[in-house]
């Protein structure tokens, strides 16, 4: 099986904002974006696409014309009570816990980084590895990170290394 890990495109919102699970559209330089991606990916070879259900993702894999599966294991950390909040107007006291181990601490309301790990293991293991084809899978930075971090026996701590930019394809 290859897969190709898509991360959305541009989404439509200020930077410094906290954003995860948050439904965001997309800018304008959303059709430059998917030239881009179209071009990484042997698109006749992809038999299914597994997606995120938040619309900047559904949106990119509305473009394949390729039969598309919405999963909410894809979707992007769950901010909880900061979700849309300047992450400058965050309170250091509830920041900074997170901040020293955003591995293991939960935000507040929401989820740590350990919990979308377990959700996109669960998705990855779901698949079947067996079968002679090619998927796409259209996410966030934070799924595709941790996932890479699992496939790469990577440990969470170092995920970050993994630089992921929006449009990015990565083969696996």
């Amino acid at each position: 099986m290859e897969i190709y890990l898509v991360r959305h495109t541009t989404p439509n919102i200020e930077k410094g904002i906290c954003y995860g699970q948050s439904d965001l559209g997309i800018t304008n330089t959303f059709e430059s974006e998917v030239v881009e991606i179209h071009n990484q990916i042997p698109i006749q070879k992809v038999s299914k696409i597994y997606c995120s259900p938040l619309q900047r993702c559904k949106i990119l894999a509305e473009t394949f014309d390729i039969p598309t599966t919405f999963d909410n294991r894809l979707k992007e950390l769950d901010f909880g009570d900061w979700e849309l909040k300047a992450w400058n107007d965050i309170s250091p006291s509830a920041l900074n816990p997170w901040m020293e181990d955003f591995v293991n601490v939960q935000v507040p309301n929401g989820e740590s980084y350990v919990m979308l790990q377990e959700r996109m293991v669960a998705f990855y293991n779901s698949l079947n590895h067996s079968a002679e084809e090619s998927i796409i899978i259209v996410a966030h930075a934070g799924p595709i990170r941790a996932l890479l971090s699992y496939v790469r026996k990577i440990e969470l701590k170092d995920s970050f290394s993994i630089k992921i930019n929006y449009g990015d394809v990565i083969k696996i």
